[in-house]
């Protein structure tokens, strides 16, 4: 019999421990709405000097066989991980489970719910867009992702090649966001079960990109008590989304709530010129990161 343990360092390659800013725990490839597949997100990564990378493709883990052998090749240490899609509380999160066992059954279980949604919400998008329209944006979309899993993203991609839109972030104001023609609110996974999804896959949870979903203060000191008290590990202290104020920030919140700091560019590819792999600054000294003890 195969342990949880074994199958992990199949895709995992063993990390000599040293401290270091060339950590990357959230990327995304072409498994779900980025544009390098896992193998070319790795060798990028590599050449930018990352040391360890994390694959985080959005509620799959279908990349991470690819993009283990890749990092071998490479010689550089990759853990599979995901980033899972959740409604907390009128808002959609994002939980990002680090170092998981890519063969759990009920991670894969839980995902595949995710991706079935997932389905249904592109094609009634370019139902909604086909009303103000603006034909075949489901198909067009389709041809633009992988197939399995139409994100968002491969709509604004569609509506700036076919001329709707001049750039990505304008499709998501004019089209893409609550009350705008093509908009579907998701209903995504409770909290509680991506934390127990994770956990239940050996990895360890973290809240990713913090600062951008523009909570309240209060808001955001509920939804990190309720997701600590779940079982959850960790904050993304340091993100591709935040400005330094916002690091130190956070980095004040995974302090005060014995959280563990993450680091991920939440990189997409190369077309996103304001974000490079192997960019990202260092973690304060006063935070413990996620990797202790890994």
């Amino acid at each position: 019999m195969v342990s949880h343990g074994d199958r992990v360092i199949h895709f995992w390659i063993e990390y000599n421990g040293r401290m270091s800013s060339s950590h990357d725990l959230h990327t995304h490839s072409t498994e779900s709405d980025g544009t390098l597949t896992p193998s070319q997100l790795v060798e990028r990564a590599a050449a930018a000097g990352v040391e360890v990378l994390a694959l985080t493709d959005h509620d799959t883990l279908s990349g991470c066989q690819e993009a283990a052998a890749a990092a071998r090749s490479a010689g550089i240490a990759f853990w599979p991980g995901v980033e899972i899609s959740v409604s907390w509380s009128g808002t959609t999160i994002h939980v990002v489970g680090l170092r998981v066992d890519p063969e759990s059954a009920p991670l894969n279980r839980g995902l595949a719910e995710l991706r079935d949604h997932r389905q249904w919400r592109a094609e009634e998008m370019g139902r909604r867009l086909a009303k103000r329209g603006i034909e075949g944006a489901y198909e067009g979309a389709r041809a633009l992702s992988n197939g399995r899993l139409v994100a968002r993203t491969h709509f604004a991609r569609f509506l700036v090649q076919t001329g709707v839109v001049e750039e990505e972030r304008k499709v998501y104001k004019k089209y893409l966001t609550p009350g705008k023609p093509g908009f579907v609110a998701g209903r995504w996974a409770a909290l509680a079960d991506a934390v127990k999804w994770i956990r239940d896959a050996g990895g360890r949870a973290a809240i990713a990109h913090p600062a951008r979903y523009k909570l309240s203060n209060m808001k955001l000191t509920c939804l990190l008590k309720e997701f600590r008290a779940m079982g959850g590990e960790g904050l993304e202290v340091i993100s591709g989304s935040h400005n330094p104020g916002e690091n130190n920030a956070m980095a004040s919140l995974a302090r005060q709530h014995g959280l563990l700091a993450s680091v991920g560019s939440d990189y997409h590819g190369p077309e996103s010129s304001w974000l490079e792999l192997g960019k990202l600054p260092k973690l304060p000294v006063d935070v413990e990161p996620i990797w202790q003890g890994w």
